[in-house]
């Protein structure tokens, strides 16, 4: 998240904090103490303020071990986790890419609160076996309920939400489609949003005893991330609709190897600024290499008639093409791996398509959605 104060590392995974995180940490301290203060009156100085500190630095903790349990069933996909991140209402752990089936995204999202489940299940352990009492036990308590709210919290099948997670994966299982399930989640997830907003509302008016300030916050919350999840789920299930192919710029620069530059000069560089850099083909069409306008300067306009394109161009490199027939998806997953603005486009036997750029998918994305009846 934006403006994150990096931590350390945990497991390998690097761990920030967000700024929000210190919000809650002050709030927690001072109200917890204040609870503690109210009902054990012989606690006198600091005290119920370093409990209230133990506390939220314990609620941080449980939501820390949440989302290691997310990142751990990750990892074990062979999905890497970049970060984790502790804010407001909770933690993320973001990963590196989706699972590849429904049961594994199932047992990512299921991950969290099953570690939230059994933190309450043996802090609830030890405070009915042993003999801890008084504000400890007050602390145990409270630490071992707030690992079964955060765990139900969770449930609701909503996106962000884990639970919102697991309804995506039910609905990638069923329809096949994993972004139908991110989309079906995500409408969920909004629809709850708008929920919490209005009893928040509600209750900030006076007008209804049920919700509250937070309510709202959360509420707000679940409808910003929803809507997000639910327009890149979108734009994802588009693109895996549509081939590289779909996205070639009409007019590729491309030359032919046999060309001379003073032939290529003459043809397709002067009176013409649109291109500094081409892709060069045999006679079956075939990808050889590129060549770059400004390269030409390195040799005399004299022995431009007598020099091809061929002996100027550079090889290609045929990790950095395409298939005509992969799904956009994957090319806007390379162009971004690899930080690229434009890829060749070849087909199966290595004859050239064209180029794609990236301005050209968000042209074919606009054109898609402009066709659609309204």
């Amino acid at each position: 998240m934006n403006g994150s104060i990096r931590i350390g590392k945990l497991f390998g995974i690097p761990f920030y904090v967000h700024p929000s995180w210190f919000l809650v940490l002050g709030l927690m301290t001072f109200s917890y103490g204040g609870y503690l203060t109210g009902i054990f009156p012989g606690l006198g100085g600091p005290l119920p303020w370093v409990l209230g500190f133990v506390a939220a630095l314990l609620l941080f903790a449980s939501v820390l071990a949440h989302e290691l349990g997310h990142s751990f069933v990750a990892i074990s996909q062979g999905i890497e986790v970049k970060a984790i991140t502790l804010f407001l209402f909770g933690g993320l752990a973001s990963l590196e890419k989706e699972s590849k089936t429904p049961a594994e995204a199932f047992w990512v999202a299921i991950a969290g609160p099953v570690v939230s489940i059994v933190i309450f299940g043996l802090l609830s352990a030890v405070s009915v076996t042993t003999a801890i009492s008084g504000p400890l036990a007050a602390l145990l308590a409270m630490v071992a309920y707030i690992n079964l709210v955060l765990a139900l919290f969770n449930l609701i099948p909503g996106l962000p939400l884990d639970g919102g997670n697991i309804l995506k994966s039910v609905v990638w299982k069923i329809t096949g489609n994993p972004y139908k399930g991110v989309v079906f989640a995500s409408r969920v997830g909004q629809f709850l949003g708008w929920a919490g907003i209005a009893l928040g509302l509600l209750s900030v008016l006076g007008i209804s005893n049920f919700g509250s300030f937070w309510t709202l916050l959360i509420g707000w919350f679940l409808l910003q991330n929803a809507g997000r999840s639910a327009q890149a789920a979108t734009i994802q299930d588009q693109l895996t609709a549509l081939k590289a192919e779909d996205a070639v710029i009409p007019n590729s620069p491309v030359v032919s190897d046999k060309l001379s530059l003073r032939e290529f000069a003459n043809q397709y560089i002067i009176g013409k600024a649109q291109w500094r850099k081409f892709l060069v083909t045999d006679e079956e069409g075939q990808l050889l290499g590129g060549i770059a306008v400004d390269d030409m300067r390195a040799i005399p306009t004299s022995d431009w008639p007598v020099t091809t394109v061929r002996e100027l161009m550079k090889p290609v490199d045929h990790s950095t093409t395409v298939q005509s027939d992969q799904s956009l998806l994957e090319v806007v997953t390379l162009l971004e791996r690899e930080k690229l603005s434009q890829l060749p486009v070849v087909r199966a036997n290595g004859v050239l398509v064209g180029i794609l750029e990236k301005s050209s998918i968000v042209q074919v994305l606009e054109k898609r959605t402009q066709a659609k009846p309204a």
